[in-house]
């Protein structure tokens, strides 16, 4: 396995797309559409004697276009099949338009959230200038959880991990003890959830399930979809899972500290000041926790505001003791 490196325009660190050689030519993930990432995937499949041209299948671990933006333009190279879950397959295949390009979604979910009117002209310019780096669409072969692969030697699980994007996908190698997670998890910062992807319903739910099922596989290291490789999988995911719980404990100080307040509002609270790409991820993120109250009835949804119902709630209760003490420590 071979790791080629990509520029983006997001704040995760560079991308990385994994390259798998011997009979067939596979790579785990594309960069976004834009002819600088292009030229550096070129020269990086250069550096091994290969061409775009030579790539027979494209795994995407999901529909973002920092991981699938190229896609369309490598299978118009080269014929490679695009394998991409079910749920993300609409998106990459352009049968649906993404949220990026769906300005009624846009401004509904704005709205939803209390985003004051300039700064969703802010994000909506943000999204206007990012549409273009999700690339031409390509002709995809859907999977579903468990599925599986053989690519040169190796057999590789599609294992669904929903939470920051409805289709998100790991592919582990058990024979290896290893993964292909995507941003299930990564090395630094947590993934968005709330925000990345607005069609996922209960995503703090999906999320906090997908942590779990990284910390039961257990593997002995991932290849995240940025920065380096994680050697302790299980840890990680503990210890994101251990961030929320805090996180949700924040929401619900705020809720009480400040009454009934919209996901705008909290997200103030949890980040202060929000800018760019961050208006959507912030609210999205303070939605997704208060979704997750009000699911679990400590609190309630008024309009657009969310209102504290139990004053003192066992927030231990709302989050699985996934029973790993150890910490891998995360910026954010």
């Amino acid at each position: 396995m071979e790791r080629i490196r990509l520029h983006n325009t997001a704040f995760e660190g560079l991308n990385n797309v994994y390259l798998l050689v011997g009979d067939e030519t596979v790579l785990i993930d594309a960069g976004v559409s834009h002819p600088e990432v292009r030229t550096e995937l070129t020269e990086g499949l250069a550096e091994h004697g290969l061409e775009l041209a030579d790539i027979d299948r494209l795994f995407l671990t999901h529909w973002h276009s920092d991981h699938a933006g190229l896609a369309g333009e490598i299978q118009d190279a080269s014929g490679a099949s695009v394998h991409v879950h079910k749920a993300d397959a609409p998106l990459v295949s352009n049968v649906r338009d993404s949220f990026l390009a769906d300005s009624r979604q846009q401004r509904a979910t704005f709205d939803e959230w209390g985003i004051p009117d300039d700064s969703q002209e802010e994000l909506v310019g943000v999204l206007r200038r990012n549409i273009e780096l999700a690339g031409s669409p390509a002709d995809v072969t859907p999977f579903v959880d468990g599925d599986t692969f053989e690519v040169n030697g190796r057999t590789l699980e599609a294992v669904h991990l929903p939470g920051h994007a409805a289709g998100l996908t790991a592919f582990a190698d058990a024979d290896a003890d290893e993964a292909f997670v995507g941003d299930a998890i990564l090395p630094k910062y947590t993934p968005n959830v709330g925000g990345a992807d607005v069609r996922v319903e209960a995503p703090l739910a999906k999320y906090v399930a997908s942590l779990v099922e990284i910390v039961d596989r257990d593997w002995d290291r991932a290849w995240p979809g940025h920065r380096d490789r994680i050697d302790d999988p299980a840890g990680r995911a503990a210890t994101i899972l251990r961030h929320h719980r805090e996180r949700t404990e924040n929401v619900v100080d705020a809720l009480d500290r400040n009454g009934p307040s919209t996901p705008w509002e909290v997200s103030a609270n949890l980040f202060g000041d929000l800018e760019s790409i961050h208006i959507l991820h912030g609210p999205g993120e303070a939605f997704a926790h208060l979704d997750h109250l009000a699911a679990d009835g400590v609190a309630e949804r008024d309009g657009r505001e969310y209102v504290l119902v139990e004053s003192d709630p066992d927030v231990d209760a709302l989050f699985p003791d996934v029973g790993i003490d150890r910490v891998v420590e995360f910026e954010e």
